[in-house]
């Protein structure tokens, strides 16, 4: 009995659990659905983000704002000395006994470089000495000889005038008269004669002298001195070999030890630059960065280039070496200006324009420029300070098209301009 009873309760639980489960169906169902049907009609959070913006393209812009905008020329070129002086010596055939300097070495005015061997010079002077000495005796014999000449002259001249006389009274023989008056004139001439020997001894004298002052000047020359004061690029002199002026320079001086850039510049460029504008150097394959400027300017362009030559005066000289290449960085002008970035500014050959942007719509906008420095321009008008302009002109947009603005990042390199 009762096992049958707990098999009839296990079957009447059995036969009421579909009907629960049927029940509990029928309560969830609508609720169920009901929460689906909302969740499909309500828009998702992103859908509403979205929705607003999804009509008009993302555009980057940027302001219109004054900066420092700087006009430069980049130019290419070596180094080379502002001025060389060759040193030659000015004595002809003697050989060099010793060296005061070498390269790279910094020398006065009048400084010594050399000294050349002067013993030939010494032995000629001896010689000339000689003959000075042989020439002053020659003439002291010759003022000797018109002494005696003179008196003679005399002599002859008064007893010719004393026998004239007597040959009128009838005194003295006519002969003996004529004879007197002969041996006068005899004296006259060995005294004129005389008188032209001393005449040529002096000569001889100062022919003797200007000997010895050219082999005095000479032996002054023996040292080679410095023309002018600066710094030894070069030394081609060695001890014992024949110091001559035809050959090659025995020194080579760069005057004050200045140096300078010959650069190249295209001709348009040239035309833009002026006398004393400031230029930054920068040495290849070095960091070494130096200040220079503008000393002088080609007045012609090569015809094959097209290219003129600037030289830019190196005020750091012991920087720099002669041959060296380097570029150069010229500022032309430099001014605080309305200024965009090339990228946003379109030029054509009849006008230059700018996309405006105005409360989200673009607006075509003619501008005028002024002077660029590589990644800004100057406005010079057409807009104003704060104006909204289409940061790459080359972006798909025409005027009255409406955008969505971007801001443009902020870049550093505002500061890196201005410095």
């Amino acid at each position: 009995m009762a096992g049958g009873k707990m098999f009839a309760n296990r079957l009447g639980t059995a036969a009421r659990l579909p009907v629960f489960l049927a029940v509990l169906a029928m309560g969830t169902a609508p609720a169920l659905n009901s929460r689906a049907l909302a969740q499909d009609a309500a828009p998702s959070k992103t859908e509403t983000q979205a929705a607003p913006d999804a009509a008009y393209p993302s555009i980057v812009v940027t302001k219109v704002e004054t900066r420092t905008v700087i006009d430069r020329v980049i130019a290419t070129g070596t180094i080379q000395a502002v001025e060389e002086t060759f040193v030659q010596p000015l004595v002809e055939g003697l050989s060099i006994r010793s060296l005061a300097v070498d390269i790279g070495d910094t020398v006065e005015a009048d400084g010594t470089m050399a000294t050349l061997n002067e013993d030939a010079l010494l032995l000629t002077r001896s010689q000339n000495e000689a003959n000075l000495a042989k020439a002053r005796a020659s003439l002291a014999q010759y003022q000797a000889q018109l002494v005696e000449a003179q008196a003679n002259a005399q002599e002859a001249v008064r007893v010719s005038a004393r026998n004239a006389k007597l040959r009128e009274s009838g005194s003295v023989s006519t002969a003996l008269a004529d004879q007197t008056e002969a041996a006068a004139a005899a004296a006259l001439a060995r005294v004129n004669s005389a008188e032209q020997l001393i005449a040529v001894a002096q000569s001889d004298i100062k022919v003797v002298e200007a000997q010895i002052s050219d082999v005095d000047l000479r032996l002054a020359r023996t040292v080679v001195k410095a023309p002018v004061a600066g710094t030894v690029s070069a030394r081609t002199a060695k001890v014992g070999a024949i110091a001559t002026g035809s050959g090659q320079p025995l020194f080579t001086i760069i005057r004050d030890g200045a140096v300078e850039m010959r650069a190249d510049v295209s001709e348009s460029d040239l035309l833009k630059l002026g006398v004393g504008q400031k230029a930054k150097l920068k040495l290849a394959d070095s960091s070494v960065t130096l200040d220079g400027r503008i000393r002088l300017i080609s007045p012609t362009v090569d015809a094959d280039t097209r290219l003129g030559t600037v030289f830019i005066s190196i005020a750091e000289a012991d920087k720099a070496r002669v041959g060296m290449y380097a570029n150069a960085d010229i500022t032309v002008e430099e001014k605080q200006a309305l200024a965009l970035p090339l990228t946003a500014v379109t030029s054509s050959k009849t006008e230059t324009v700018v996309r405006k942007v105005r409360d989200g719509v673009v607006e075509m906008a003619r501008v005028e420029t002024g002077i660029q420095d590589g990644r800004y321009i100057e406005i010079l008008s057409g807009l104003s300070d704060g104006d909204e302009v289409v940061a790459k002109a080359g972006a798909y947009v025409r005027d009255g098209d409406r955008i969505t603005p971007v801001k443009a990042a902020n870049p550093a390199d505002k500061t890196a301009t201005t410095n």
